[in-house]
């Protein structure tokens, strides 16, 4: 599973950072997880508001702060 947190390194992209790294923790997965705070490559996914959530290439969340259940119940979809 590939994890990616779009964001450009504001507060809130940092504690989406941090909280979906405390999830994928939890959950025991087997996941890459970066931070993406290049804004080419955060244009490519057609995100008008961060801090963003992308696994697999799938843009699961946008623009609005996550808590650790919320992620989880992402990642595990």
């Amino acid at each position: 599973m590939e994890i990616k947190v779009l964001g450009t390194g504001c507060a809130s992209c940092k504690a989406l950072y941090a909280t979906v790294e405390q999830a994928v923790k939890e959950l025991a997965l087997d996941a890459s997880l970066v931070k993406e705070e290049d804004m080419l490559k955060i244009m490519t996914y057609n995100v008008l508001s961060l801090p963003a959530l992308v696994v697999d290439n799938k843009v699961v969340a946008k623009g609005r702060k996550l808590s650790v259940e919320e992620v989880k119940g992402l990642l595990i979809k």
